[in-house]
């Protein structure tokens, strides 16, 4: 079975320190770096996802305008394109990376199928022309973007497995809410290999 891995939003302005961090980014970053180092040579293909939103314009009201943010389909400005918030977080080891998407450009993204790649392919056609057959996701933030791309995938017909130790969320009830719906929805979650035991991509025991 082919396997790629999708690295979800793990970037600057979703990191401590950032316009829309997320506790324990940082640390999330080093962990996921840490099973690449392990695990990349068994993906066929790493894929990695960014925001990357407009400067100019609300980006279809996804930037909150003077009445603020509500937190759940309006946020701080964040992952403006070319800026440092919306670089990947240093601790993130992007060398196995084969593909880059990114996503929201002038409007609101949060699903990484919802994104292109650097040559203005979308993430569904770079899957199905490398016959990718099972999908692992890891990465920012379990309640949005994590838990949208899952379910994309879900519904695109992959086997989808979210490692819930390498991803973070927002809030602790809506990303337990998020799990249990992928769940629901015919996807897979599970621990990866970095604290304990051993196990290959998509979970599987060794």
């Amino acid at each position: 079975m082919t396997r790629a891995l999708l690295i979800t939003d793990v970037q600057n302005d979703f990191t401590e320190g950032g316009t829309l961090a997320v506790t324990g980014g940082a640390a999330l970053a080093e962990r996921i770096s840490a099973f690449l180092r392990r695990h990349a040579d068994e993906y066929d293909l790493v894929v990695a996802s960014r925001d990357w939103h407009d400067a100019t314009g609300d980006n279809s009201g996804h930037f909150a305008g003077p009445e603020g943010p509500d937190f759940r389909t309006t946020w701080p400005v964040h992952c403006v394109a070319g800026t440092p918030g919306a670089e990947y977080h240093p601790a993130l080891d992007t060398s196995d990376v084969d593909v880059h998407v990114t996503k929201g450009q002038g409007e609101p993204a949060y699903s990484a199928f919802e994104g292109v790649t650097d040559t203005g392919a979308d993430l569904t056609d770079v899957l199905y022309d490398r016959k990718v057959h099972a999908l692992d996701i890891v990465g920012i933030a379990t309640d949005h973007c994590v838990r949208a791309s899952a379910l994309d995938g879900v519904h695109a017909g992959l086997d989808v497995f979210v490692y819930e130790d390498l991803v973070a969320g927002v809030d602790p009830a809506a990303s337990e809410a998020a799990l249990e719906e992928i769940r629901d929805e015919g996807g897979h979650t599970g621990r990866s290999d970095l604290d304990e035991g051993l196990a290959s991509p998509g979970g599987a025991v060794l």
